[in-house]
C-alpha cells in the first residue's frame, strides 16, 4: 500500500516506516512491556488520567463479573447516554453508544436496544468476545457529544485526533472520522477516513478513505482541506501531558472534542498504526528526524 502512494525510489518512501522497523526502532526501546496494561487497559489508562488531573470521559461503572451487571446498571440508567466498551478491546471493537429517545428507550445504532440485549453484550464482553478470548471488564462512562465542527463535516459518530508522540514530543496527527459504511465508528479499518492535521497551523488537510485523497468527506460537501482545528493549542497541550503521565515513551494517543468540555482523552496506544503516513503523505522517519 506504501508504494502506491510513495514512489518506490522517491524520497518520501525512503521515509516511511514500516512494521519491522517500528518494532524495533520505536516500541521495543520505548515501551517497556511491563507498562503496557496501563495503555491496553481502559480502566487502568483512566486511573492514570485521573490521578493527573487530566480531561477524559467520566466513569459510571466497572463491571468485572456477570453477578454485577444488572446492580451497575441500574446505577447508570439515570443518565441520558453513555458508553458500554470492554477495558481490554482494541480497534473499536465491543463499543455500544447507548442514548436514550424521547420515550425513555434506550437507542443503539438507530434502533431501540432492550436491557437484556444491553445485559447480553455486558456478559459477551466479559466472557472476552472483544479481548482475544481472555476475561475482561466492562467500563461505562460519559458519553462524548462532538464539537459543533464536526458536525458540519459529518454529523454522525464520534471523531477522535490520533496524535502519535515520541518522548513527549507531538510528530504527527490526523483526525478520523465516522462514514456511512462504518456505523459510528471512526477507526480506519472499519471504513472511517483519516484527514491529514498540519501540525504548525492546526488545520485539516485531505481526506483519505483508504484508495484515494480528497478535499472532502466522503458523504459530505464540506471542503474539510484548509479548515482551521478548534482548541487546537489545548489538543496538543493535554497530548503532551498525557504522555509524560505514562511510562512510555511511543504512544498514539486519541483525543475527542467534547461540544461542552472541549478536548478530552480517549485512550492510548503503545502500538499505534502507520497508516497516519498515508493520511499525511508523509514518513515518520523524516519527522523524527526534525523533531528529535
Amino acid at each position: 500500500m506504501f508504494s502506491i502512494i510513495f514512489n518506490k525510489k522517491s524520497a518520501s518512501a525512503s521515509n516511511v516506516i514500516g512494521l519491522n522497523e517500528r518494532n524495533i526502532r520505536l516500541i521495543y526501546p520505548n515501551n517497556p512491556k511491563k507498562y503496557y496494561p496501563l495503555a491496553d487497559d481502559k480502566v487502568l489508562t483512566k486511573e492514570v488520567l485521573h490521578k493527573n488531573d487530566i480531561p477524559c470521559a467520566k466513569t459510571y461503572a466497572v463491571i468485572e463479573y456477570n453477578s454485577d451487571i444488572k446492580s451497575a446498571w441500574e446505577s447508570c440508567k439515570k443518565y441520558k447516554a453513555l458508553a458500554i466498551k470492554p477495558a481490554n478491546g482494541c480497534g473499536g471493537g465491543g463499543i455500544k453508544i447507548l442514548k436514550k429517545d424521547k420515550e425513555g428507550n434506550w437507542m443503539s445504532s438507530g434502533e431501540i436496544i432492550s436491557d437484556r440485549e444491553i445485559f447480553q453484550h455486558m456478559a459477551s464482553i466479559i466472557m472476552g468476545f472483544f479481548s482475544l478470548g481472555s476475561h475482561d471488564r466492562v467500563l461505562i462512562e460519559e458519553c462524548i457529544e462532538p464539537h459543533p465542527f464536526f458536525q458540519e463535516i459529518y454529523p454522525s459518530g464520534v471523531p477522535d485526533f490520533r496524535i502519535i508522540t515520541l518522548n513527549s514530543i507531538p510528530l504527527m496527527g490526523m483526525l478520523r472520522m465516522p462514514t456511512e459504511k462504518s456505523d459510528g465508528k471512526a477507526n480506519l479499518h472499519q471504513n472511517g477516513v483519516g484527514i491529514g492535521v498540519d501540525m504548525q497551523e492546526g488545520r485539516l488537510l485531505e481526506v483519505y478513505d483508504g484508495k484515494k485523497y480528497s478535499n472532502h468527506h466522503p458523504d459530505s460537501t464540506f471542503l474539510v482541506n484548509g479548515a482551521p482545528i478548534p482548541y487546537w493549542k489545548e489538543i496538543l497541550e493535554i497530548a503532551v501531558a498525557t504522555a509524560k503521565a505514562f511510562p512510555l515513551n511511543y504512544l498514539g494517543i486519541d483525543i475527542v472534542i467534547d461540544k461542552n468540555k472541549g478536548p478530552q482523552i480517549m485512550e492510548i496506544n503503545v502500538r499505534p498504526g502507520l497508516g497516519i503516513q498515508l493520511v499525511n503523505k508523509t514518513g515518520l522517519k523524516e519527522v523524527i528526524k526534525h523533531a528529535i
